[in-house]
């Protein structure tokens, strides 16, 4: 039988997708594309925003217009708050939420017997198991995302994740190191480690930290890179700066998440540091990694969110000197304390403020990049797009060179020459 995916949201949902790929292609399966015909079709569900659901939804409408007996299965996020509400859809046969995922074929298989739908949604529960998905290679990209927890105990105001994930669980040091060892057999000489909230891995372990995990991944012989996907600024602590600035494999890229540039709105988001606090972190992190490039997330209009709340969050970024802003207007989320909360701000004034720091992103990128220009960086040779090979440096540049397809999946220096989007250009250096 052949089985098709799609996957919608963040890296973690990717590396979800990917472990039931491998789960499929054991028992046989054929991979197709999603957006052709297929028995089967896989959907990674997010509802992290508004526009997150609405896309899900008809994502998992697409397939009946390419085989209208196909048989639509569909986990992640937002099956685990609306599994009933799913499974109504026209074509789904099998939902799960973000648990039993690791049992997907069986599930499959009991369907194809029975005939009857199946809903494997149930609650999450306080103190959860880590689930036994893992993978042995990543198929999409050379670069492999490797997720090593679950879960998040922040509960910040805006977000619905803590209710479609549950509580911090992390992946056992064994497992970890064994995937990475796979990993790096199949060509895969970057992990980028990532998780609902990276950062906490370990608090759920006894005498084992994410520092530890540092340090232990620093042995795994073959493998060059390790990037940190996001960590929280109240997470980088002595211990894990020290390891990092002593790391050769650990990269000086940091994705350190701000979300709202005023101690009133950090407040009010429940994100337990003031802006203050953040800007003592940074410093603090530069002393220890000099060469550091940061990239941030920030979420604009949040309830309440004044012009001069939003002024002052743009006067702050510009202060940090991030090197990429990934801007996201806020979305209110039911069930989330700031969905009730008074002075919900207007559509419109949103979307001029993401627009506004869209633009600020792109000029901080360009002036990064114009200073980079000359110098040489260490790429990985990722795919190959309009004849030129494209890849990511140590600090995530996205760069493009020529050169021949057997450099795909190798660590190459490569001289900056122009700043360019989406990708800047660049000289292979031989």
């Amino acid at each position: 039988m052949k089985v098709a995916f799609h996957t919608l949201g963040c890296k973690v949902n990717s590396y979800e997708t990917e472990a039931v790929m491998e789960k499929f292609i054991a028992k046989g399966y054929e991979i197709v594309d999603y957006d052709g015909f297929s028995d089967v079709y896989v959907v990674n569900t997010c509802m992290v925003t508004n526009s997150g659901e609405k896309k899900s939804k008809q994502i998992i409408r697409r397939p009946i217009t390419h085989n209208e007996s196909a048989i639509i299965i569909v986990m992640g996020c937002l099956s685990q708050l609306k599994g009933d509400e799913i499974l109504e859809i026209e074509g789904v046969k099998v939902v799960l939420g973000t648990k039993n995922r690791e049992f997907i074929v069986e599930y499959l298989e009991s369907y194809l017997k029975h005939k009857k739908p199946i809903n494997m949604v149930t609650p999450l529960e306080t103190k959860e198991t880590y689930d036994a998905l893992s993978i042995n290679d990543y198929h999409k990209q050379k670069r492999a995302f490797l997720k090593i927890q679950d879960g998040c105990n922040n509960f910040c105001t805006y977000c619905i994740i803590p209710y479609t994930r549950g509580r911090i669980r992390s992946k056992t040091k064994e497992v970890i190191l064994n995937e990475v060892k796979q990993l790096v057999e199949h060509g895969h000489i970057e992990v980028v480690l990532t998780g609902i909230h990276t950062g906490g891995y370990g608090a759920d372990l006894k005498d084992y930290s994410f520092a530890q995990l540092l340090k232990d991944l620093e042995t795994v012989e073959g493998l060059q890179r390790i990037r940190i996907s996001s960590i929280e600024i109240s997470e980088l602590d002595q211990e894990i700066l020290e390891v990092i600035s002593s790391s050769n494999k650990i990269v000086h890229h940091l994705h350190v998440p701000l979300q709202g540039g005023t101690d009133r709105i950090l407040k009010l988001m429940n994100r337990k540091y003031t802006t203050a606090d953040y800007v003592k972190k940074i410093e603090e992190i530069k002393q220890y990694i000099p060469d550091v490039a940061f990239t941030t997330d920030i979420i604009v209009g949040f309830p309440s969110e004044t012009d001069e709340d939003f002024l002052e969050t743009y006067d702050f970024i510009k202060k940090i000197g991030y090197q990429e802003l990934h801007v996201f207007p806020y979305s209110r989320r039911k069930g989330t304390p700031a969905d009730r909360m008074p002075n919900q701000v207007d559509g419109k004034v949103k979307k001029d403020r993401v627009h506004r720091l869209l633009e600020l992103s792109n000029l901080l990128m360009e002036n990064h990049v114009k200073r980079q220009i000359g110098s040489v960086h260490q790429v990985i040779a990722e795919q190959v797009k309009d004849g030129y090979i494209t890849g990511h440096s140590r600090d995530y540049l996205a760069i493009k060179f020529l050169g021949k397809e057997n450099l795909l999946g190798k660590e190459v220096k490569v001289k900056i020459l122009e700043a360019g989007s989406p990708y800047n250009l660049g000289e292979l250096v031989e």
